[in-house]
């Protein structure tokens, strides 16, 4: 009776976490199934950044309880949520973020209920990851928060911000390297406030990278604009190691809305940020995240933000409806819009994504580009492969885990 079936939500973090603890669980005699039917435990690493997340997370739980499985929910969820999930009768066990490591551990000794207050750690978990079954690798280097943006309720299920100490972050990545691993990414809740807490720069973590590791490739985590400095960009510039693919954590393109959500920079200050990056790399993969319908944005907030995302030189966006979450500030702001109008703007903003993310496509078609191959595509029998940029190619041959040059053209695009 120890066979699980694990499912994780969200962010890379926590995609890698789901990692660990899949690996834990084996290191302990469980024994994971490839079918929810065939287990004992269902066991949910969730995300709660939107209620739309939290909705399919206990529907999920309902489901494997129906199915007469023993359900455990740990992840942000159970870490904002506590004990009182305990009061549904689809959800047997809760363990909070870091206790998820010692989920095995608690499962075997009945302990229902463990949840350590993150609000008060100031010491980052150090996990390894040993699988060797990929190509391309998450190293979380960061977790928490020290941000209280308006609509986000992630601090609280992540705490304060806490760094990996360099040492630990290069021991991996040389590890990851002997393994066999061509890519690692670095990934955190918010990578930008990496050192923070003993007065180091992300730059300084990526400037040891580059002097004793030798992974070919590294991509970075989600930056806020700020973060993003010139002497970062001086930096990666000159990196040959640095796969050109910023994600910018934007969530609004109206300064209006910028300051409802508190976030500190404006519109204008990254669109001159964009320009640059694009003019400092060939062809950058630039993507962003943008919240449509936010609580009070006006119809005219609205048509600024088109009007801005439309002339930047983003390469993708990311775009959901506004979630109410409870307990943030914006939930006892005053606008809240209806559904349908934050669905038909996150509809418009998608549009603009797919017609920003063609033109990028496009503009890759002739360039020498390279390609780390990662596998056979099911659908085609072919192989698949990711560029430095972030595009996803497919090829008629190639050697698994390999890097190789190739010519991008049309066919080979497979978003294309």
């Amino acid at each position: 009776m120890n066979k699980f079936f694990l499912k994780s939500m969200g962010c890379k973090s926590n995609q890698f976490e789901g990692q660990i603890v899949v690996q834990n669980l084996l290191a302990s005699g469980f024994e994971e199934v490839k079918k929810l039917e065939d287990a004992d435990f269902f066991v949910l690493n969730s995300c709660s950044v939107t209620h739309k997340s939290d909705n399919e997370a206990m529907y999920l739980l309902r489901h494997a309880h129906a199915l007469g499985l023993k359900t455990v929910l740990t992840g942000c969820i159970a870490q904002i949520e506590k004990e009182k999930l305990l009061k549904n009768s689809f959800i047997d066990y809760v363990y909070g973020n870091e206790d998820k490591f010692h989920l095995a551990e608690y499962l075997k000794l009945g302990q229902n209920c463990i949840i350590k207050d993150l609000m008060n750690s100031t010491k980052f978990c150090e996990e390894r990851l040993n699988d060797t079954t990929k190509t391309r690798i998450s190293l979380k280097i960061q977790d928490g928060c020290d941000n209280r943006c308006s609509y986000c309720i992630i601090p609280f299920g992540r705490g304060k911000s806490r760094s990996a100490n360099s040492e630990f972050v290069i021991n991996e990545i040389n590890r990851y390297t002997t393994l066999g691993y061509k890519e690692v990414i670095l990934t955190g809740i918010h990578i930008g406030l990496w050192g923070k807490e003993f007065n180091k720069e992300l730059l300084d973590l990526l400037t040891k990278i580059e002097e004793n590791t030798q992974i070919p490739r590294y991509r970075l985590g989600s930056l806020n604009p700020h973060e993003i400095t010139a002497d970062l960009l001086n930096f990666l510039q000159t990196s040959e190691k640095f796969c050109p693919h910023f994600h910018m954590s934007l969530q609004s393109a109206c300064n209006n809305t910028l300051v409802r959500m508190n976030r500190f920079y404006t519109v204008e200050y990254y669109l001159e940020q964009i320009e640059d990056i694009a003019s400092r790399f060939n062809n950058p993969f630039i993507g962003s995240d943008i919240i449509a319908g936010f609580v009070g944005e006006t119809d005219k907030d609205f048509e600024t933000t088109v009007e801005n995302l439309k002339k930047s030189k983003l390469s993708q966006i990311h775009t959901f409806p506004y979630s109410i979450r409870t307990g943030t500030a914006a939930e006892k702001m005053s606008g809240h819009l209806p559904d349908k109008i934050k669905e038909q703007r996150a509809n418009i903003i998608k549009q603009i994504s797919a017609e920003k993310y063609k033109k990028f496509l496009h503009s890759n078609i002739g360039q020498e580009a390279e390609v780390l191959i990662e596998k056979h595509l099911d659908k085609h029998g072919k192989y698949k492969g990711l560029t430095r940029n972030y595009i996803n190619i497919r090829l008629d041959e190639g050697e698994f885990n390999t890097l190789k040059k190739v010519v991008l053209t049309k066919e080979l695009l497979q978003d294309f």
